[in-house]
């Protein structure tokens, strides 16, 4: 249940700066419902993103390790 009301006070929260950042007049309900929805819609999204940055970063690593391997072969080892 403490978990139930901390979703709905930061939902509230949410929402309201949400309707005052784009000037729309709503009800409390419905500003703690646009902010629930809205917290569900950001954190799918930072998920996604994070999953994709993660992997992104893991291949973008990989490629910065296979160059500093190249660069130390080509000027230590090749000779």
């Amino acid at each position: 249940m403490p978990m139930l009301l901390f979703i709905v006070m930061i939902g509230a929260a949410a929402g309201f700066f949400a309707t005052r950042v784009m000037k729309v007049q709503a009800d409390v309900p419905t500003t703690v419902v646009i902010g629930i929805a809205g917290a569900l819609v950001g954190w799918f999204a930072l998920r996604v993103l994070a999953t994709l940055t993660g992997w992104a970063a893991v291949f973008i690593g990989a490629i910065l390790g296979a160059m500093a391997l190249i660069w130390i072969w080509q000027k230590y080892l090749s000779r």
